[in-house]
Formats: structure tokens, sequence, C-alpha cells
């Protein structure tokens, strides 16, 4: 029996559709959620929005209960479990924060069901924000607090502050209200308003601008006061007195820090009395400052002084303009300008840095030595305790060029462009490299990067002009014959290209017979190496190829053949890259004699045994001829007697 009930509830349960629940205590049936927004799915802000869940039931037992959930943007914002097959969950007086995606899930005995179609509501339209200020006279830095609101809105909001029309405040809240602190440093009468954004993931809405309001700001009856002593005709090494000070300053409960500044430096700080003294020097910046911070108010008072040079800064120069390794140089410090009013030109001292190697005169500026290896060197004027740098001369010591070595680049051919090579293995760039044929200048090619080389381009007419060349190196611009080098004359070999191509038979072409050795000889004038290729007509393929140190080479055939008889050329070679080819030679391979007379043998024996043979075969015929006549006489007789 239990077994029946049981494959009965199993029938029941595959009979019914998805939707539909079957169990002990009741059957029902879910046929579609929907979710629907009343009056409409765009609205503007205030109007009075429903959602409607409906959820028709069809169940073996009344008053079946419902559980409802309600999500905004997934997030869950209604909860309400009841037997009737619908819910509204009203939105009096929609706001812009309402606007999203709306959906709504059902759950019965604990089982959900497929929620409805996803709805999206958009409200538009933001309130106007209201600003209100606590005050609207105020002091200089004195604080303001400004209060924007969003009437009516909702959600996550961002406030904006806004000084005419640039922003100066920024602040997220999660209410409708924002509360500023502001403090304005100068004097004016400022025009304040807000603005505020409500964030809709992804996006956002912003509103329109509040009303304005201005504020007057006071300025605070605080005077600065800067003096400089002496303010006037003021030296390098003169004795400056600073005094920063504030007037009329009222206690304040704000920080209060006083600053004297030149140029970037602070040079001293107090908070309402500031004294500095310094040494004036003319390359310091000419202005002074005494700046008071209070709060975010700030006073400031500048004077500017100016500072006359005692003695101008030195330079270093170096002579001669340029020398060579273990020369003698000088090198010269001098002051361009002094105040003579003030120093004499003999109160200068100079000095150089470093001393090494060198050695001065009467320490008036002066130094001599030799130039060993490359050094940097600064000198110092000082007068009065006033000390003065030149720039960083940096001596380098030049190596002369050695002896240029001359080559060809690549290969010289006669009758072509030529690359003559001038090259030095040590000395100091710029290099001129000049290149002469006897006695005359070619051309002169100047090297001022290591990665350079001077390659002359010359043509080569005749085999001897080659060993006329020769080059000259110079790194300096002194005219010294000992530092123009010469290279030796250029060593190289011309390559004239092959001609004249020649191909010569051994024996006689005319008497060439079968079983000889045959020679063919190919001849050219050229520079050696050169390759030699034979050709027999009617074969592409050459029938031998060998390279030569000499001008001529030959092709042997140890026993000639009737099949060796036609035309036959050569081709020749060498580094020119010219090929040149011999006309052609007809080549006739005869028979040898006893062949001849062999055959001639034959040919006699074979037409005396055809002549025999002729004569018998006569004769043969001849006595047939005979007997027959006989046969037939005796027949006639024959007859005639019958």
């Amino acid at each position: 029996m239990g077994l029946l009930i049981l494959l009965t509830s199993t029938l029941l349960c595959s009979y019914f559709h998805p939707g539909t629940v079957v169990d002990a205590q009741r059957l029902f049936t879910l046929r579609e959620i929907t979710l629907t927004i009343e009056p409409s799915n765009d609205v503007m802000r205030g109007t009075n929005v429903t959602l409607r869940c409906k959820a028709p039931v069809s169940s073996s037992e009344p008053g079946l209960r419902r559980e409802y959930t309600i999500y905004k943007d997934n997030n869950l914002i209604y909860n309400k479990t009841s037997i009737l097959e619908e819910i509204l969950y009203p939105l009096g007086e929609a706001r812009v924060a309402n606007s999203g995606k709306y959906r709504c899930e059902i759950n019965i005995d604990d089982k959900p069901q497929k929620p409805s179609q996803a709805m999206k509501l958009t409200v538009s339209g933001l309130s106007k924000p209201q600003l209100h200020l606590n005050k609207f006279v105020v002091k200089e830095g004195e604080e303001v607090t400004a209060t924007c609101t969003a009437p009516g809105e909702t959600g996550s909001f961002y406030f904006y502050i806004y000084e005419d029309s640039n922003e100066i405040k920024e602040k997220q809240v999660s209410s409708n209200q924002a509360e500023f602190k502001l403090r304005f440093s100068s004097v004016n009468t400022r025009r304040i308003h807000c603005t505020y954004t409500i964030l809709i993931p992804p996006d956002s809405v912003k509103s329109e601008e509040s009303n304005n309001v201005n504020v007057s700001v006071k300025e605070l009856p605080i005077t600065i006061h800067l003096d400089i002593d002496p303010e006037n005709d003021v030296y390098e090494g003169d004795q400056l007195n600073i005094l920063c000070k504030v007037i009329n300053f009222e206690h304040s409960h704000e920080s209060v820090r006083l600053l004297l500044i030149q140029g970037t430096q602070i040079l001293s700080s107090g908070v309402t009395n500031v004294s500095h003294s310094m040494v004036a020097q003319a390359n310091d910046p000419e202005e002074f400052e005494c700046k008071l911070e209070m709060g975010n108010v700030v006073k400031t008072a500048t004077k500017r002084i100016s500072v006359i040079e005692l003695f101008s800064a030195p330079t270093l120069t170096m002579s001669p303009a340029e020398i060579f390794e273990m020369e003698n140089m000088t090198l010269t410090c001098k002051t361009e300008h002094y105040a003579s009013e003030r120093i004499r030109k003999d109160e200068l001292i100079y000095t150089l840095d470093p001393s090494q190697n060198t050695h001065n005169h009467d320490r008036k500026g002066v130094f001599s030595g030799k130039s060993k290896s490359e050094s940097n060197y600064t000198c110092v004027a000082e007068a009065r305790g006033i000390k003065k740098r030149s720039k960083t001369l940096t001596v380098r010591p030049k190596v002369f060029v050695s002896i240029p070595k001359i080559s060809v680049v690549g290969r010289a051919v006669l009758g072509q462009p030529v690359k003559i090579l001038c090259q030095s293995d040590s000395g100091s760039l710029p290099i001129n490299y000049t290149l002469f044929k006897d006695p005359s200048e070619v051309r002169t090619i100047s090297i001022e990067l290591r990665s350079q080389q001077a390659v002359f381009d010359v043509n080569i007419t005749k085999p001897e002009d080659i060993k006329k060349y020769i080059c000259k190196a110079s790194n300096s611009h002194r005219h010294n014959n000992s530092q123009h080098l010469l290279s030796e004359k250029l060593n190289a070999t011309v390559i004239v290209p092959p001609s004249h191509a020649v191909l010569m038979v051994v024996p006689d072409f005319r008497e060439i017979y079968e079983g000889q050795h045959l020679y063919l000889l190919c001849r050219v004038d050229g520079t050696p190496p050169v390759t030699f290729k034979w050709y027999h007509v009617g074969n592409n393929l050459p029938l031998y190829t060998n390279t030569s140190n000499e001008d001529n080479s030959r092709y042997e055939v140890p026993t000639v053949s009737k099949e060796h008889s036609g035309r036959y050329y050569c081709e020749a070679f060498n580094h020119a890259n010219k090929v040149v080819r011999s006309e052609q030679v007809t080549i006739t391979v005869q028979m040898v004699l006893w062949k001849k007379a062999l055959i001639g043998g034959f040919c006699l024996l074979a037409v005396s045994v055809l002549v025999v043979v002729c004569v018998l075969c006569f004769r043969s015929k001849r006595g047939k001829r005979d007997g027959a006549a006989e046969l037939s006489v005796l027949q006639a007789l024959n007859q005639m007697t019958l």
C-alpha cells in the first residue's frame, strides 16, 4: 500500500509543469510575476510613484501566503508577507535619487520563484540649492560658515562652493545639507554660490546654481615695516643691517609667523620683530621681503637694493690656443672691471687651482708650465675678503699625428675608380689628410670623428701610375714641416682586365687524326691569376676550368676520336670580373691511313666478289635458256610424229 502511494505522488509531481508545487498539504501554481511603475517609468520630480508587484497563484487551498521582496539596483528596499495577489510600494513625491532599476521576487512556502522583469524608473529635475552665510562683513582671515542645502532631495551628495566662477571647496555627504568653513585673505567683495550633485551609479545629476551671497572683506589694521641700512651706494663687502617688524599688531588666536626672505632663502624668522646682518654680495638676489603669515592672511613689504661689484669675476685663458703634449703653455687669470673708487688694481690677488706643474709671476695672474695630460683649471681673484672664481678651463693637450699609411681599399682595377685610404695610427682630431700624385695635390679630407676615414677616389689609366701616389697627415695649424708627415709611396698591384683571348690547336687543326693527343691552348692579355674555361659548341657546360698564375693555360684530350670534331672556344677572366671570349675554332678529326687502306681493300674485295657473282649468274641464266629451247623442239617433233 505504501509503495502505491509513493508511486502516485511521483506521477503527480511529474505531471505538473514548472511553477506548480504539490506537497502533502496543498497544491499551487504560479502563473507569472509582473512589476509595473505607475503612473509612468519617466516622471518629473515630486510625482507620487507606485510600484505594483502582482503574482497570480492558483492553489488547492485559499489564503496562500506569499513573501514579496522589491529590489532597487540589486539592493533590497522592501519586504512584505501577504495573502493578496499583489502589493503596492509607494514612492511619495519621487526624487532623482529614486531613479534606478527595480524588480520583484516572491517566495511561497520557502520556495523562491522566478523574479519579475526589471523595470527602470527615471525621475527628472532637482530642486534649486539654497546658500546661507552666518556673516556678510568680515575682516581678513575671519571665519565664515556657509551652509548649502538641497531642499527635499535624498541620496548621496557632492556639494560645491564657488567664489565667482571658481570652485574653492567640495564635500561629500549622505544628507541634503553641507556646511563649509571659509576664510578670505584679501580685501574685496566676494560673490559666493553653491551647487550639488546626486550620485546615481553609474551616472550623476548636477543641480543648477544657488542664490548668490556677497561677503565684504575688510582690511586688518596691520603695517609691515622693512628697513635696510645702508640702502644706497652699496658695494660688495659692505655690511647690511636689516630690520623687519609688525606695527599695530593685535593679539590673535591664529598661528603667527614673521619671515625675512631674500630671493628663495629665508634669512630669519620670528613673531613681530626680526633682524639680520649680512655681507653684501653682487650676485645675490636684489629683493628682500618681510612677510607676515597669520592663518591664511598674508601681509608683505619688499625692498630692492643694488649691490655694486667690487670687481668682476675673473676669466681664465690659455696661450697658445692649441698645444701638444709636453709643450709650454701660459694660463692668464684676469679681471676685466673693478671699482677704482674703492680698491686699487694691485690689491687683486690671483691664485690657480690646481697649482701643480705651474708657477706664477708676482701673483698677478700669469701662470706657466708644461702640458702633460688633460686637466681642469680655475682661478680665484680676491680683494678685501671677496673671492670670485672663474669658469672652468679644460686643457686638452693634443697628440701629434703619426706617420700615415697609404693603401688601396679592395682592388685596383685599370680603367675603374680606385679607392685609396690614408690613415694614421695615432693623433688628436681633427686630422687633415692630403693626397698627392707626384708633386700635384689631388685633394684634402678633414677627419673629425674616429668613425670617419680619409678615402680618396682616383682613376688609374696606366698600371705604373699607382706608385705615383703619396699622402700627408697634419693635425696642427702651425706651419712647421715636422708636423706634416708623409707616407711612403703607394705600393699596390693594378689589375689589368683580360683582353685578346686566343684559342690555338696543337697539332694543326687541319691535320688531326684519330688516336692523337689534342691540346687546346688559351691565351689572354691581363693580370694573373686568370681563370680559363673551354667550351664545345652545343654544350653549355665548360669542358674544363683552370685558374693559372700565368696568362695562358691548356686543355688536353689524350686520345681524339670522331666525336671530338666540332667548334671550340675559350673564355677567360681575372679579379677585374671582366670575361673575354676567343673566336671559335673548327676541328675535324680524320681517319688514320691504315684504316683508309683497309677500307679500300675491303671495297676492292667486295667489288671483285660482286663481279664474280654477276658472271656466274649470267652463265647460269644462259644455260637454262638453251635447255628450254631443246625441249621445245623435241615436243614439237613428237606432236608431228603423232
